[in-house]
């Protein structure tokens, strides 16, 4: 009969620790809600700023849908790619400058997620990466200015990898990370497919 008190007795317990532990978490998990947010909504804006430096403000594109967006880029070809945010970048006149698409691309180590600033005469201002997960001294090397420099001012066209010294729309891969090279440049084809649908930008 004591053995059958204790089991209760301890799944009690055990019931109460949970419910606490459960109640702790929940409450820890609201403290940090607000700081999170707020963090995350800096890190976007820093990215929005890093690739339109002489924009004001940014809008989010009345017409953008994310499913639609990242239809249209599969149907174009890029399976791996989501297109998951688009904004129109302003300057202090309110005049528009062009736009930052954000985008979803299958890297190396997982997904990678960027930036891109596209002005509205279609050409590249560059982009931010704010999330890879990708081999440091590697893949990591995406996000040095040596790899991202050869984005800067490309007009809206389709790109390929080369090992070798570029020609007329390659991109120089990256030693040791050509899987990482791909998915960058796959995924600024893709931001450049959606951008010729929203804004006509092809040449």
């Amino acid at each position: 009969m004591s053995d059958k008190k204790s089991i209760v007795r301890d799944a009690m317990r055990l019931t109460v620790i949970t419910l606490v532990s459960g109640l702790l978490l929940g409450l820890v998990y609201q403290i940090t809600l607000n700081p999170r947010e707020a963090a995350a909504a800096k890190a976007t804006n820093d990215a929005y700023k890093a690739v339109f430096e002489k924009a004001d403000s940014f809008t989010p594109y009345k017409d953008f849908d994310s499913d639609k967006a990242t239809a249209l880029v599969k149907k174009a070809g890029y399976d791996n790619i989501s297109i998951t945010a688009c904004v129109e970048a302003d300057d202090k006149s309110g005049k528009s400058l062009g736009y930052v698409i954000t985008v979803v691309t299958k890297s190396y180590g997982g997904n990678a997620t960027f930036s891109m600033g596209v002005t509205n005469d279609g050409k590249m201002n560059g982009y931010k990466i704010t999330d890879i997960s990708d081999t440091p001294g590697l893949g990591m090397k995406s996000t040095e200015p040596s790899f991202m420099n050869q984005f800067k001012g490309i007009a809206v066209g389709k790109y390929t990898v080369t090992k070798s010294t570029p020609k007329d729309n390659e991109i120089q891969a990256i030693s040791g990370a050509t899987i990482t090279s791909r998915a960058i440049t796959n995924g600024v084809d893709a931001g450049f497919e959606y951008y010729k649908s929203i804004a006509g930008g092809e040449d």
